[in-house]
């Protein structure tokens, strides 16, 4: 690779990384902006192995994030192994966070060992992200329009993580957004929002996670030493981007409601498909 080629390549997944780490904990679809900004910027489609390997830098945030939280949920479920305590709030946070994992693995398996042409088929089109964006910002509207917001994090039961769970395995849809799924479920199921956005954000560690590793063989198979280096900066632009991202949305909806994103997640919409609609015309 050319020094001017490698810089190109150092620029774009800096620019991905970025995306990513915006986009993967704010309920607006990280794999839409990830397959849409490059297609903006000339690019092409980055592919799900190079995406998925770059969101490892997210799962570096939310673990540094979160590791406080982590810690008290492995002891939870260590407590309730040796002593049968699974009544204790981090043991059921733990079990949760386990029951809520299991639709999307099961999900992404099925995609995997069935699909071959998943990352080419017409879920991952422009026009598909952009009805699906429109679709979620209404649901999103809806669920801020009548959650009860009630239930709290240390409430949570393994019934919740079922629910948000399932919500998390249509992320699995390109243009649903993960957070943004699990969201406006844990809103419809009377949480409160910044409880809803932590359980989140915790729920999200083993599917990220599984998600980059499944990819990270093929994604580096197909580069050089040199050709790691891009990847690397993508990875670590994303793993500091994530976290600022994570540390604003928390503290934001503390006392703001999610109305932000409907209204972006409308207006991303309808602009892909006028975006779409003109340039399929010429």
């Amino acid at each position: 690779m050319s020094d001017s080629g490698l810089l190109e390549a150092i620029w774009r997944n800096l620019v991905l990384g970025v995306v990513q780490g915006l986009t993967e904990f704010l309920p607006i679809s990280s794999t839409a902006h990830l397959k849409v900004v490059p297609v903006l910027l000339g690019w092409g489609d980055p592919g799900v192995s190079a995406t998925a390997v770059i969101q490892l830098g997210s799962i570096a945030a939310v673990i540094g994030y979160f590791r406080h939280d982590l810690r008290s949920v492995l002891r939870g479920i260590s407590r309730a192994v040796r002593r049968g305590q699974w009544r204790e709030p981090d043991a059921r946070l733990g079990l949760a966070m386990a029951v809520g994992t299991v639709p999307i693995l099961i999900a992404g398996l099925v995609i995997k060992l069935s699909w071959p042409g998943y990352e080419t088929s017409p879920l991952r089109s422009v026009p598909a992200i952009a009805i699906v964006s429109i679709v979620m910002a209404v649901l999103l509207a809806l669920a801020e329009k009548i959650g009860p917001r009630s239930k709290r994090l240390a409430q949570v039961e393994g019934r919740d993580g079922l629910v948000v769970g399932l919500a998390q395995a249509l992320a699995l849809i390109p243009g649903v957004s993960r957070s943004g799924s699990t969201l406006t479920a844990s809103l419809f199921d009377s949480w409160k929002r910044p409880d809803a956005a932590r359980f989140s954000f915790l729920l999200g560690i083993p599917a990220i996670t599984l998600a980059g590793v499944v990819e990270l063989r093929d994604a580096f198979a197909d580069f050089s030493l040199v050709g790691v280096l891009p990847l690397m900066v993508g990875i670590l632009s994303a793993a500091v981007v994530s976290w600022l991202a994570i540390d604003w949305l928390l503290k934001y909806l503390q006392r703001h409601s999610t109305w932000i994103f409907v209204i972006y997640r409308l207006l991303f919409g309808v602009l892909l498909l006028a975006w779409w609609s003109v340039a399929g015309s010429n």
